[in-house]
């Protein structure tokens, strides 16, 4: 792990909150794309491809299976900016019929990628109406994950249990799932921890190390995880990997990105956790200039608006009344 940064937890002050829900926002969309034009290949495949590289892949050029442009990012970053308008146009709550019609109306503007368990369930949503499946041990995959950085930029002032409540609302209306749920959980409190100015060794002592111990199947250690899968607790094995053994935002993205597999959705999770303990101002210039404009902007837009809302004091009493069932993250 890199030696402690001089920054202290707790000392980003609440003008500075902006900077860093850019940060991890922007840092999402970075490692989406970067990891994009990698996914599905293994560890090898990238090697040889990427031989006059070095065998390392590290910039953004588009291209993979789905045929990107440069820049051009997938679900990981338009499903998050589908949740944070819902979470916006509901003043700042995280409401599961809002949750899922703006998923829906995003699955209907035929998105560049959709993960089964997502296409399946918001499939359902239309039949029946209920924006909260029933939970499934078929429903552990990385979807719900990706995308619970709005969810922490809105509720950036709420308490813990709040923070729970609330992104398992989000969760529930494509996976519920106790693995996922436990996932989401420990992403929404340490992007939380990370905007109040936590740092990487605090955050292992004080939430990646008590995590792993409630839930032993999230273990990282000892074998490097290559090539991994959409399943959620691969999906964290790789991320917390390549957090933990690496000392900057660039190395981390690199590193879990040349893994392979499902790397937009590792890149895009490492990415956000990357982007708020290392700052805006780790993001490579190169990579920012490389994003998609347009995607660029609404990430900022969002990342500012979203850290701007304030939760009322019903909020916590608003999400236990629509809790579908706590984990025991």
């Amino acid at each position: 792990m890199p030696a402690e940064s001089p920054q202290t937890a707790g000392s980003v002050p609440p003008a500075n909150l902006q900077r860093q829900a850019e940060a991890a926002y922007l840092g999402l969309a970075v490692g989406d794309a970067l990891g994009a034009t990698v996914e599905f290949l293994t560890p090898r495949e990238i090697r040889c491809a990427f031989a006059a590289q070095h065998g390392i892949h590290r910039e953004i050029v588009g291209g993979g299976w789905l045929h990107l442009p440069p820049g051009q990012v997938t679900d990981d970053t338009t499903m998050s900016l589908a949740l944070g308008e819902a979470i916006l146009q509901r003043d700042g709550t995280v409401e599961a019929q809002a949750c899922a019609r703006a998923f829906d109306a995003w699955m209907r503007g035929k998105p560049v990628d959709i993960g089964n368990t997502v296409r399946r369930n918001l499939m359902r949503f239309r039949r029946h109406g209920n924006p909260q499946v029933p939970p499934s041990e078929h429903d552990a995959g990385n979807g719900a994950a990706m995308r619970v950085l709005p969810v922490a930029l809105a509720l950036h002032d709420a308490d813990e249990r709040t923070l729970c409540d609330a992104v398992r609302v989000q969760a529930h209306v494509t996976h519920h799932n106790a693995e996922s749920d436990a996932a989401c959980e420990f992403l929404v409190l340490a992007l939380h921890d990370g905007l109040h100015g936590t740092t990487l060794r605090r955050l292992y002592r004080e939430r990646i190390h008590p995590f792993v111990n409630r839930h032993p199947q999230f273990r990282y250690r000892p074998r490097r995880a290559e090539n991994p899968s959409g399943y959620v607790v691969h999906t964290l094995h790789a991320v917390l990997q390549a957090l933990l053994d690496t000392g900057s935002f660039e190395e981390c993205l690199i590193d879990v990105v040349n893994r392979g597999g499902d790397a937009d959705t590792t890149g895009a999770i490492a990415g956000m956790l990357a982007g708020v303990l290392y700052g805006l101002e780790s993001i490579p210039l190169r990579w920012l200039r490389a994003l998609n404009p347009d995607i660029r902007a609404r990430c900022r837009g969002q990342a500012r608006a979203l850290i701007e809302r304030r939760h009322s004091p019903n909020t916590a009493s608003t999400y236990a009344t629509n809790s579908y069932g706590r984990s025991d993250a």
